[in-house]
C-alpha cells in the first residue's frame, strides 16, 4: 500500500500527532510519499519516516491508494489541488483549528488507522464547481470544493456582476462581491454571508451576494446543472477572482463561466461521522439550553 501525506508546518502540540502517524504507517509497512516542504518540515523535527519519496506536483504523485491531510481544512482544499480528477480517497485529519472537512481528531487516530485498513468506511463524494474564463486563470486547476468568488479588490466602491443562468439574465449585483458555493461550501463564506445551509447530497449551488447594496437581494438556490456566467463592472480597474483559497486578479475584460466539474472529490467518511453531527460539533448548530 502507499499513502500520500500533505501538511504544512504545525504548531508543537500537533508534533506528536503525525509522528504516531509516520510510526503506524511504518509498522504497517506502507510505502509513504510526503510533499516535499512538509517532508522538509518533519525532517528538521527528526520525526520524519526512514525512508519516503516526495512530490512537488500532481504528477510526481503514482500508484497512490490514499491522501493524507493534515491540518485543518485550508489544508485538505490544497490537498485536492494535487488529487485532481483522479478522485485519491482522501483522509482529513485536524490539526488546524475548525476542521469542518478535516473531521479525524489526532486522538482519534488510531480508531482511525484501523478503521481505514480493516477497510471499514465509506466514500462521501462531494460536488465541485468548475470555472471556464476568456483567458488562463488558475494554471488549469479550475475547480473549487467550497467556492467561487468575485470580489472588489481594495476598499473602493462597490462593483456591479451582472449574473446570467443559462444564458438568461438573472440579476445585477449591486455588491462588494458575490459567491457561488457548493453544498460543502454552504458551511463557509456564504454562511457567513447570510446563505443557508445545504445537504452535501443536495444537487445545488448557493448564489450568495457579498455586502449588497439591493436590499432585496438575497441568497438564492439553484440546481448544480446550471451554468452561470458573469461579467464585471466597476469604478475600480480591477477586481479578485478567488476559487476556494486561491486568487487572481482581473480586469473588466474578463469573461467567467461556472458549471458542475465533471469529477468530484472523493472523502474518507469513517464510522461515526456524519454531516449533522459535524454541525452541531463544530458550528453548535441549534445549541439551546432547552435541548
Amino acid at each position: 500500500m502507499k499513502i500520500a501525506l500533505h501538511g504544512r508546518p504545525l504548531k508543537e502540540a500537533a508534533i506528536p500527532c503525525v509522528q504516531h502517524i509516520f510510526s503506524e504507517l511504518k509498522r504497517r509497512g506502507v510505502s509513504v510519499q510526503v510533499y516535499e516542504p512538509f517532508g522538509h518540515f518533519v525532517t528538521r523535527l527528526g520525526i520524519a519516516p526512514e525512508d519516503f519519496s516526495v512530490f512537488n506536483r500532481p504528477e510526481q504523485i503514482t500508484d497512490v491508494d490514499f491522501f493524507f491531510s493534515i491540518g485543518g481544512d485550508g489544508t485538505l482544499l490544497e490537498t485536492l489541488t494535487f488529487v485532481g480528477d483522479r478522485q485519491i480517497p482522501i483522509l482529513g485529519i485536524n490539526a488546524g483549528r475548525l476542521g469542518f472537512l478535516a473531521g479525524t481528531l489526532c486522538s482519534d487516530i488510531d480508531i482511525a488507522l484501523n478503521q481505514l485498513f480493516a477497510g471499514e468506511y465509506r466514500y462521501d463524494d462531494r460536488t465541485l464547481l468548475h470555472l471556464d474564463a476568456n483567458r488562463e486563470l488558475f494554471g488549469g486547476v479550475n475547480f473549487a470544493l467550497n467556492e467561487f468568488t468575485i470580489t472588489k479588490r481594495d476598499t473602493s466602491s462597490m462593483i456591479v456582476v451582472n449574473t446570467y443562468i443559462d444564458g438568461e439574465y438573472l440579476n445585477s449585483y449591486w455588491a462588494d462581491g458575490l459567491i457561488v458555493a457548493t453544498p460543502t461550501g454552504s458551511t463557509g463564506y456564504s454562511l457567513s454571508c447570510g446563505g443557508p445551509l445545504v445537504m452535501p447530497d443536495s444537487g445545488n449551488f448557493i448564489i450568495s451576494p457579498v455586502s449588497p447594496h439591493n436590499l432585496n437581494v438575497r441568497p438564492m438556490i439553484v440546481s448544480d446543472n446550471s451554468v452561470l456566467s458573469f461579467q464585471i463592472e466597476g469604478r475600480s480597474k480591477n477586481f479578485l477572482v478567488s476559487l476556494d483559497s486561491r486568487s487572481k486578479v482581473v480586469d473588466a475584460t474578463i469573461k467567467l463561466t461556472v458549471r458542475k466539474e465533471h469529477f468530484k472529490a472523493r472523502l474518507i467518511k469513517l464510522a461515526g461521522q456524519n454531516f449533522l453531527h459535524t454541525l452541531r460539533a463544530k458550528l453548535n448548530w441549534g445549541l439551546d439550553s432547552r435541548n
